[in-house]
């Protein structure tokens, strides 16, 4: 059941995640983030980074775990093709689990600088559905 999907927006790309929870929806939308990049399947899970951070609720706290990836893609100079997120109130830890960057075999196709509050949006659908979904700047 857990997804990942890009949509269309005017000059940068939105990503949304699914899942059966807010943490399987966080987990989708950071490897829809990391499929703007390069294809996930190529990324070989050799290493865990663990990110910590907070907000005051869901929506903000989608974009705070998406940047703190970016971030931990930019100083690591790594790719993650796998997430495991654990929500605790207002805390969300992360482990980001990839492999250091290699142009040759990642072909790289873009650049994200951040995750955006544009069409940002976390809820649960009436089936039980979560989705968790915003634009990120490329």
């Amino acid at each position: 059941m857990p997804e990942w999907e890009h949509f269309e927006h005017k000059g940068d790309i939105g990503i949304q995640g699914k899942g059966s929870t807010a943490e399987e929806a966080f987990e989708m939308a950071a490897l829809a983030m990391t499929a703007v990049i390069t294809k996930p399947e190529l990324i070989d899970l050799k290493e865990t980074v663990l990110v910590n951070c907070s907000a005051p609720d869901l929506e903000l706290l989608l974009v705070e775990w998406l940047n703190a990836v970016l971030y931990q893609m930019d100083v690591k100079k790594m790719l993650f093709g796998k997430f495991k997120v654990k929500i605790e109130g207002e805390n969300l830890t992360g482990d980001c689990i990839g492999e250091p960057i290699s142009t040759d075999k990642h072909q790289p196709a873009v650049e994200v600088k951040a995750a955006t509050y544009c069409q940002l949006k976390v809820e649960k659908l009436p089936d039980g559905t979560w989705i968790a979904r915003c634009v990120v700047d490329v």
